[in-house]
């Protein structure tokens, strides 16, 4: 019975990432989609230090581009919509966690990557998707739109490591 409860537990956790992204204000979105992109570019920076697997070497080279790419096209879709975006900030679990990464080495280094990667990329897609559905600023909601698909791709190239 405690297996049932903490099944329906985690599904209301899934249910609700997006309907609390949906109901996130722009500014909201914007923040915590820089520091998604800004988490990545920073992990990968770090892996790509001391890595000797080229299944990495190749995701964590993407992670540069693709998450430099949809930061500038939120900003840019922020400022369309009337922000001002400040630069990105790293979350306090982010900085964990990246702090986490930089104390391992080796094999180990690369596989706590890939755990955190596959953790971050769950959230971004939650993230991105819910206000792709649900934003209330359009070229915020479009961008979000067109970010969900690089996304998904990532999560299944992770699914793949």
């Amino acid at each position: 019975m405690k297996f049932v409860y903490s099944a329906a537990s985690l599904l209301s956790l899934a249910v609700a990432a997006p309907v609390m992204a949906q109901a996130m204000p722009p500014a909201a979105y914007v923040k915590a989609a820089g520091a998604s992109d800004l988490f990545e570019r920073q992990s990968a920076q770090i892996v790509l230090k001391s890595t000797h697997d080229p299944k990495i070497t190749s995701f964590a080279s993407m992670m540069i581009h693709d998450h430099g790419q949809s930061t500038a096209m939120v900003k840019a879709a922020a400022m369309r919509s009337g922000l001002h975006p400040k630069p990105p900030m790293l979350t306090p679990k982010q900085n964990h966690m990246l702090a986490d990464l930089r104390m391992k080495h080796g094999a180990d280094r690369d596989m706590t990557y890939v755990m955190q990667q596959k953790a971050a990329h769950d959230e971004a897609l939650a993230l991105q998707e819910g206000y792709a559905t649900g934003g209330t600023a359009p070229a915020l909601r479009m961008t979000a739109g067109k970010i969900v698909p690089v996304v998904k791709h990532h999560i299944e190239m992770l699914a793949q490591m």
